[in-house]
């Protein structure tokens, strides 16, 4: 059964703080490089530099070949789905407004875990995530309730509600592999020690390799369709490090030792420590303090995690 520890709770902040430099990275780099190539060369810089520690999973064909569905929709929704996205609102939208507007990840956590694994919201966790909701709806509305008759929403906000669907169903199916993943069935490589099954690089190895299928051939299309060129510069390159390995590699090791330890729903609640430092880094690099409707927003997702957490 899963469960909150301390451990489980340290695993789950460190995704976070790299999201929300993945964010204000992606937004520095707006105009520099296009979102949907930036999210391919992500993945490329991420698959080479864990090449070689798990390169052993590749030598083992029949195993991916044998689960490719599963190992596609995987991919296509933690790395080539959530990540483009999320590159793509930031061109018109704020670290802070996205990262805000994601909180609303434990709405689609328990949805998704309703409709597709049958798994029962308690009631606490449907409060806490009504009060994630209407943080989020206080960003949309830019802190003016009136305007809730006339709101138009930016393009950057509906990407991200995208990404977060994308990635609830994404973390679902680590919390809940099928039976061809899962014990006695689940795939293996042969080492000079015997067989054993693959480890977290291995499998992240796997997912970036599907993943890249559907991110290279968006950043394809991009390019095809008159996507402005890419502007090389020592920043570009120093960006392009850090989200290949903080967000990319540290992170989603992290994420899923705390999904697999506490379960997806509980885990969604820390991701909604990402505007906190979003707010902190966009104020140091950007100049984009926050508002205060970003205050009261993030009052309301506290709540909402206080209130899900809550014992009986």
């Amino acid at each position: 059964m899963s469960r909150l520890t301390a451990r489980a709770a340290l695993l789950l902040s460190v995704p976070p703080l790299m999201w929300a430099g993945n964010a204000v990275v992606g937004r520095l780099l707006v105009g520099q490089v296009p979102p949907l190539t930036l999210n391919a060369l992500r993945w490329l810089l991420a698959f080479a530099l864990l090449l070689p520690v798990a390169w052993r999973v590749l030598g083992a064909p029949r195993e991916l070949l044998a689960r490719w569905p599963h190992l596609l929709l995987l991919g296509t929704l933690g790395v080539g789905s959530y990540n483009a996205f999320q590159y793509l609102a930031l061109v018109s939208s704020t670290p802070i407004n996205v990262t805000l507007i994601a909180s609303s990840m434990p709405v689609w956590m328990l949805a998704v875990g309703a409709l597709a694994y049958g798994v029962r919201p308690q009631r606490r966790q449907i409060t806490g995530a009504a009060l994630s909701l209407a943080g989020v709806a206080l960003v949309v509305l830019r802190g003016d309730v009136a305007a809730l008759a006339r709101v138009q929403f930016v393009v950057g906000d509906l990407y991200v509600v995208v990404a977060a669907i994308a990635w609830a169903f994404y973390s679902w199916m680590l919390a809940a592999p099928p039976a061809h993943m899962r014990a006695d069935a689940a795939p293996r490589v042969r080492t000079a020690g015997g067989e054993r099954g693959w480890d977290w690089s291995e499998m992240l190895l796997v997912q970036i390799l599907f993943g890249l299928v559907g991110a290279g051939s968006a950043a394809l299309a991009e390019q095809a369709l008159g996507a402005a060129p890419l502007h090389w510069s020592m920043g570009v390159v120093a960006a392009l490090a850090f989200i290949a390995i903080g967000p990319s590699l540290v992170a989603y090791r992290c994420w899923g030792l705390g999904v697999t330890a506490a379960g997806p729903t509980a885990a969604a609640f820390f991701s909604n420590l990402t505007p906190v430092f979003a707010a902190l880094l966009s104020a140091a690099l950007l100049g984009d303090p926050p508002r205060w409707f970003h205050a009261a927003a993030f009052g309301l997702i506290v709540a909402g995690i206080v209130a899900s957490s809550a014992r009986r």
